[in-house]
């Protein structure tokens, strides 16, 4: 069997995109609206997944399922990427701060979005791979940084908008402190059981937290 072309790959970007649209609408009780953000949805649209995963497993890059990237670790499906994406409301004069680069297909997405993006990855191949694929796309506000994401990036903070693709106890204290008032976090909180949680951050700089669906992600790392 031949494999498939661009437009193959188009026709199955646009299916995923339709995908997501109906997980939206069943879950919509949860999240408090039947749609994504069109913004959210019209990069999802033109990030090419199938880039950002290994080559063996892109024939499944635009099916609704975490997909294995080495080291243990996985992109997340698709849906969560948008929904997370969705959550954080990134908007294009704001600097969003990414905790878990991986090969850097949610950081593609923020990329569209935000007007900044910095990302902190603990896996050296990791980190190195996903500049390497994002400068190929000639995404050009994007900084990665090999290092612990619980602490943040302390040297650009504050930020507008944190998210976290793993999962801690708690909001780690220095993301906390790094987030701007009336700024955004999004991440999984939890061990066993995680939920997908929203953190909002007063003028004041009080927060409040907003628990939404269970999820399951790998564990924030720390060194």
């Amino acid at each position: 069997m031949k494999p498939m072309n661009e437009k193959h790959l188009g026709v199955l970007r646009r299916h995923m995109v339709e995908v997501i649209a109906i997980y939206a609408d069943l879950a919509s009780e949860e999240l408090g609206k039947a749609a994504l953000d069109e913004r959210v949805m019209a990069a999802m649209l033109r990030v090419p997944r199938h880039l950002f995963v290994p080559a063996p497993v892109a024939p499944f890059a635009y099916q609704d399922m975490p997909l294995p990237i080495g080291f243990d670790k996985t992109v997340s499906q698709p849906f969560m990427v948008a929904l997370m994406t969705d959550l954080l409301a990134p908007q294009p004069h704001e600097a969003v701060l990414e905790i878990g680069t991986g090969l850097g297909y949610q950081t593609a997405i923020l990329a569209q979005l935000a007007g900044q993006v910095w990302s902190v990855e603990i896996i050296e191949e990791f980190a190195s791979h996903a500049e390497a694929l994002l400068q190929g796309f000639g995404i050009s506000n994007v900084g990665i940084r090999v290092g612990d994401g619980s602490r943040g990036w302390p040297e650009h903070a504050p930020f507008d908008k944190i998210l976290v693709t793993a999962a801690a106890e708690e909001a780690p204290p220095a993301l906390l402190e790094q987030l701007k008032p009336m700024g955004r976090m999004v991440l999984p909180l939890g061990s066993e059981e995680q939920v997908l949680t929203v953190i909002d951050k007063d003028d004041q700089g009080q927060v409040e937290e907003r628990k939404l669906i269970p999820v399951r992600f790998s564990q924030l790392e720390a060194s």
